[in-house]
């Protein structure tokens, strides 16, 4: 039958194509070298389930970055933010993090975890601030230099990828803690870039590596490739085997994550591009 022939050529076609470009993709696409960069997420869980593509990029060694995770609350919805804070610290650990002091988690009640809560942008920014700014009041003075502890932060865009409030709220705040190191100085640019990870339509959520040619098209639309220390975008790609690639981040949930995996998380780690592909954008903000 035609069908089952063409089927079997897709089955053995399609993964060589994409493992031929996610070498492409590794060795001719801007990367960030040599940075302190900090992954901002809602819940233990969002590192793998969202940005494993982007962490296991970004901690090869050969790329000089130290990435850090600071996750602004323990997921304890259902009474288990010790157990997740635990998996946490592992996952981080599966996914390239240097040590499990790279891992942060805030437990503060004005950020609960809550499918209908929204977070206080500013509050949020306040924080980043004093973690990784903390001079910045004593620095108004519009001819100094703005500076941070951080050269990058990861976050959601404002889709959240899942609409989740919790994800929207870091894009508000992440992007008023990067405003406010300029505020009042222009002329200088921000200290840090602010990447977001692109929310994608809900067909293209679960396509898996199929989606690799809308992402490819979109980040080459979107992108121009003026400044390689700052690029406007980047892609990354999980390989299909092997260490650093999607058992990696299948491990990162699976091994780690033990509480979270019911049965829909399966489906999840199977099908959702995320577990294989990001595309994150630069955010413009001036002073």
């Amino acid at each position: 039958m035609d069908w089952i022939w063409l089927v079997g050529v897709a089955v053995l076609v399609i993964p060589s194509l994409y493992l031929y470009t996610v070498g492409v993709v590794s060795t001719r696409f801007p990367m960030l070298y040599n940075k302190r960069i900090c992954l901002l997420i809602a819940h233990p869980d969002d590192e793998a389930m969202f940005f494993a593509p982007t962490v296991l990029a970004l901690t090869r060694p050969e790329t000089g970055n130290h990435v850090k995770i600071l996750c602004l609350s323990s997921g304890d919805a259902d009474g288990l933010g010790e157990t997740r804070k635990r998996e946490l610290a592992k996952s981080g650990l599966t996914l390239g993090l240097r040590k499990e002091d790279d891992v942060f988690v805030v437990e503060d009640p004005d950020f609960p975890d809550s499918m209908t809560t929204k977070w206080d942008a500013a509050k949020i920014s306040t924080l980043l601030c004093k973690a990784f700014a903390p001079h910045l009041a004593a620095s108004r003075d519009a001819g100094s230099k703005p500076m941070a502890s951080i050269d990058v932060i990861i976050t959601f865009d404002a889709g959240g990828v899942s609409q989740h409030p919790n994800h929207i709220s870091l894009y508000h705040g992440a992007k008023a803690f990067v405003t406010a190191l300029v505020a009042g100085k222009a002329g200088w640019a921000a200290p840090v870039d602010l990447y977001t990870l692109s929310t994608v339509s809900l067909v293209r959520k679960y396509t898996g590596i199929f989606d690799v040619v809308a992402t490819l098209g979109s980040w080459a639309l979107g992108t121009r490739m003026k400044d390689k220390k700052h690029p406007e975008g980047l892609v990354f790609l999980n390989g299909l085997a092997g260490n650093g690639g999607i058992t990696t981040a299948w491990k990162a949930m699976t091994t780690a994550h033990k509480s979270q995996m019911v049965w829909f998380r399966y489906g999840w780690i199977t099908l959702s591009r995320y577990m294989y592909m990001n595309d994150l954008k630069l955010e413009k903000i001036k002073g």
